[in-house]
């Protein structure tokens, strides 16, 4: 199977085309691509809420602690 040539590979091209058409085998390359362009999308946007939820984790943590560091008149002034 490893040592297949080009000429091997053309015909299991030409057999693929005759079996399901030129007009099917488009259809499927384009589901496919979109298929993959949406996976492609999920992934990059769960990268993002991630980046945003672990800045956001960050302020907080900031926030708290300039808080807590601050003398208790300023403390109760906030409040």
């Amino acid at each position: 199977m490893g040592n297949m040539g080009i000429w091997q590979l053309v015909i299991i091209l030409v057999i693929v085309v005759l079996l399901f058409g030129t007009k099917r085998l488009k259809g499927i390359g384009s589901d496919l691509g979109g298929a993959i362009k949406g996976f492609k999308k999920a992934v990059t946007d769960e990268e993002k809420d991630a980046d945003f939820t672990s800045q956001k984790k960050v302020e907080n943590t900031n926030d708290s602690s300039a808080t807590a560091s601050a003398p208790q008149s300023e403390v109760k002034d906030k409040s």
